[in-house]
C-alpha cells in the first residue's frame, strides 16, 4: 500500500465525523432554507414546496432580523475585546511569581464555566433588579441613582455583555496559562538583564510567542458569541422592546414558536456564513501581519 493511501486511510475517521457532523447538517439546513417548511410539512412532507430564495428575501425586508443581526454584531464587537482582556489579564496575575494560592484563584475563577447557566443567571437577574438588587444598592451608597438594568433597551445589552464575560472568561483564562507556562523563563531574564520594562516583556516576549494561543481564543470566542441565545433567553426573554433578541434567539422562535423551520434555517444559514466570513477575514488579516 502506498503512503498516500495509508495517509487517507488514517484521516478517514476524521472525515466520516465531520461529514456526519458538520457539512451534512450545513447541507441540510441550506436545503430546508430554500423550502416552506413549516407545522404542516411536518404533519405531511407532502406539504414542503420549493420555494427558492424567498425565505432570504423575506429576512432583507423583515427589520426584526436586521434589528436581532445589528444585536449580535454588537455583542461580539464589545464581548470578545471584554473577555479576551479579561482572561488574558487574570492569566498574566496568576502566572507571575507574585501571585498567591494560585491553585485556589485557578480554580474560583474558573467555577462560572462549569455553573449551570440558568441558576447563575437568575442570580444576576436578582443582582441587577431595579428596586432590590445589590448594584443599585451599592450605587445609592454615594448617591447614584437607580438604573433600570434589565428594563431599559440601553442598559439591557450591556448587562448581558458583562454576563456573559464573567462566565465564560475563566475558559480561556486557563487557555492563556497554559501558553504563558510554554515561554522559556530565560528569555524574561536576559531581557531584565538588559534593562527591559514589564511592558517591554509583554510586547516583545509574551505577545508574539503567545500569538498562536490567542489566535486560537479570538476565534473560539467569536465562534462562540456569535451564537448568543442563552442569556437573553434566560435573563431578558429578548427584551425590553426587543432590544436584546439574538440572530440565534430569533431562529429559535421562529422555528419552536411559529413553526417556521424554513425561514428559521435561512437564519441559521445566515449566520454560519457570517461567521465563517468574519472568520475567513480575521485569519487573513492576522496572515498579512505576520507576513510584514
Amino acid at each position: 500500500m502506498s503512503k498516500g493511501y495509508a495517509a487517507w486511510l488514517f484521516v478517514l475517521p476524521a472525515l466520516i465525523v465531520l461529514f456526519l457532523f458538520f457539512l451534512l447538517p450545513v447541507l441540510a439546513g441550506f436545503a430546508l432554507s430554500l423550502t416552506d417548511f413549516d407545522l404542516y410539512a411536518l404533519a405531511d412532507i407532502h406539504n414542503l414546496r420549493f420555494t427558492g430564495l424567498h425565505n432570504y428575501l423575506i429576512l432583507l425586508h423583515r427589520p426584526l432580523f436586521w434589528a436581532a443581526l445589528g444585536h449580535t454584531l454588537y455583542f461580539v464587537a464589545a464581548g470578545v475585546p471584554l473577555s479576551i482582556t479579561a482572561s488574558l489579564g487574570t492569566a498574566l496575575l496568576l502566572n507571575s511569581k507574585l501571585a498567591w494560592c494560585k491553585s485556589f484563584f485557578r480554580t474560583a475563577l474558573f467555577a462560572p464555566v462549569v455553573t449551570t447557566l440558568v441558576a447563575v443567571a437568575l442570580i444576576w437577574r436578582y443582582l441587577f433588579n431595579t428596586r432590590h438588587g445589590l448594584i443599585n444598592y451599592l450605587f445609592s451608597l454615594p448617591g447614584i441613582h437607580p438604573v433600570n438594568w434589565l428594563g431599559d433597551p440601553r442598559w439591557a445589552m450591556p448587562t448581558i455583555i458583562l454576563f456573559a464575560v464573567w462566565k465564560n472568561f475563566g475558559y480561556n483564562m486557563v487557555i492563556f496559562l497554559a501558553g504563558l507556562q510554554t515561554i522559556p523563563e530565560e528569555l524574561y531574564e536576559a531581557a531584565r538583564m538588559d534593562g527591559a520594562s514589564a511592558f517591554s516583556q509583554f510586547r516583545h516576549i509574551t505577545l508574539p510567542l503567545l500569538k498562536p494561543t490567542l489566535l486560537l481564543v479570538v476565534i473560539l470566542t467569536m465562534s462562540g458569541y456569535f451564537q448568543l441565545f442563552s442569556e437573553p433567553y434566560v435573563i431578558t426573554e429578548g427584551g425590553p422592546l426587543q432590544s436584546t433578541v439574538s440572530v440565534l434567539y430569533l431562529m429559535y422562535r421562529d422555528a419552536f414558536k411559529w413553526w417556521e423551520l424554513g425561514l428559521a434555517s435561512a437564519e441559521a444559514f445566515v449566520l454560519f456564513l457570517l461567521m465563517f466570513g468574519v472568520t475567513a477575514v480575521f485569519l487573513r488579516l492576522v496572515r498579512r501581519g505576520g507576513e510584514r
